[in-house]
């Protein structure tokens, strides 16, 4: 399995696996509700994974 698929995976399990132990309002962090937070928080995080799975993926540099 490539090191790009991993990564693909883990904004997956991030988002989906979280929700089990972020599904509470108390915490606010940013003045946000801490589920209304982990989302948003994962959002920026997959563009960035992703950016790196852009610049790790062999495909891309063929036409270069």
């Amino acid at each position: 399995m490539k090191i790009t698929h991993v990564l693909s995976l883990v904004p997956f399990i991030g988002i989906l696996g979280g929700i089990f132990f972020s599904n509470r309002v108390t915490p606010y962090v940013m003045g946000m509700p801490f589920i209304l937070f982990w989302f948003v928080l994962w959002a920026l995080l997959t563009s960035c994974i992703m950016a790196i799975v852009y610049k790790l993926d062999i495909a891309n540099k063929e036409g270069e």
